[in-house]
């Protein structure tokens, strides 16, 4: 999924229109990239209570930086 599939599934599972989703999806990758670029880590995950889980094995998701975040924390 690139940037773009991603704005339009926020746009359609939000109902946001694309302009509010590219803004939203925008603050959150500059969110990332700041608290990146300030030595902090960024963890993505559930649950929200914080309790402890087991995980089964499973595939990974493959993360790529573009050359913007990878600019941001060089």
């Amino acid at each position: 999924m690139n940037k773009a599939e991603l704005i339009d599934t926020v746009a359609t599972q939000a109902d946001l229109s694309k302009s509010d989703a590219a803004n939203a999806v925008d603050a959150v990758f500059s969110n990332i990239t700041k608290s990146l670029a300030g030595g902090n880590a960024v963890t993505l995950g559930n649950p929200r209570t914080g309790e402890a889980i087991t995980i089964p094995a499973s595939k990974n998701p493959k993360f790529k930086a573009g050359k913007a975040l990878k600019d941001a924390l060089n």
